[in-house]
């Protein structure tokens, strides 16, 4: 059976992720205790407080270090990927599961990139809207309206995640704007989204660039099987895995093609690493391929049996 790995993005972390599977397996044990992005990994993820969990700066090294484990079990189980994606920050844990990064090296670099991107916008004020059954071409016209309402101000979309779901993220006056027009364009609900920043927008621009300067001095593996990257919503052509991250950053998130690109490739079953159903739900209302999440070790049981049937 074709399997591919879809991680989850920031968003999905939730206090006390990761505590059964570090109680059941020492492969996941050593990951989070061998993760050092300054501060405790394990206790933030067990214990949060869940305000403290939910910065930037501090999820995205647990989430990361949560896919890790996960991966790294499944593979002890025998269960590896032929094509892998993430959503946002879930792309530096596809990349680590291709063998492009080391697990020290990809909980390092999400906690520099968590803190770069935290510090982009420090004491602007933004917002993100999810806008529910729009087209495409509506959200792009519906953002050109408002840039030209507040040419000093940004609001573009951001994340496409699958038909019918897409996020418009900016400053804060710029997003109110942009919810009233894409009502008037037609969209069925407009609902706010709690993030803590204008991720995947033209704000994030000093984020990418730290990134830029930070990726000169990695290494990065060859790919044993191919990752789908969110800036382009298939796999790399042209472009090198540093230029597409640090793209990514700044640049709207093509989910929903990236689904319909794997399940192109013969995907006959999505599994999804990380706490919650988000991408789950994603690939429903996207394709018509099942999908199973790994948020628990019964999860890791009800897959294997799924893959022994």
């Amino acid at each position: 059976m074709k399997l591919g790995f879809l991680y989850a993005g920031q968003g999905s972390q939730t206090v006390g992720m990761g505590k059964d599977f570090y109680e059941a397996f020492p492969a996941f044990r050593e990951v989070l205790d061998g993760a050092a992005p300054g501060f405790d990994v394990k206790e933030v993820s067990f214990n949060g407080p869940a305000e403290v969990l939910n910065e930037t700066k501090y999820t995205q090294p647990c989430m990361v270090a949560f896919a890790v484990g996960v991966t790294k079990v499944l593979a002890e189980n025998g269960i590896r990927p032929e094509l892998a994606a993430g959503l946002s920050l879930g792309e530096y844990s596809a990349l680590y599961s291709a063998g492009v990064f080391t697990e020290q090296q990809v909980i390092d670099l999400v906690a520099f990139r968590g803190n770069a991107m935290q510090s982009a916008v420090q004491g602007r004020d933004c917002k993100m809207i999810a806008v529910l059954g729009l087209e495409r071409e509506k959200i792009y016209e519906g953002c050109r309206k408002v840039s030209e309402q507040f040419p000093e101000l940004v609001a573009e979309p951001a994340n496409f995640n699958c038909p019918g779901q897409i996020t418009v993220s900016g400053d804060a006056k710029a997003i109110d704007a942009a919810a009233e027009v894409m009502k008037e364009l037609g969209a069925k609900r407009v609902l706010p989204v709690k993030v803590s920043g204008p991720f995947h927008t033209s704000l994030m621009k000093p984020a990418g660039d730290k990134l830029k300067e930070r990726f000169a001095d990695e290494s990065f593996g060859e790919m044993q099987f191919p990752v789908i990257f969110n800036a382009i919503g298939g796999p790399k052509q042209e472009e090198t895995i540093p230029e597409l991250l640090e793209r990514q950053v700044q640049t709207s998130v093509f989910f929903e093609d990236t689904i319909r690109y794997m399940a192109e490739q013969g995907v006959e079953l999505f599994v999804e690493v990380g706490p919650g159903k988000t991408l789950s739900k994603f690939v429903q209302k996207t394709v018509d391929v099942p999908c199973i999440t790994v948020e628990k070790v019964e999860d890791l049981e009800k897959l294997k049996e799924a893959l022994g049937a």
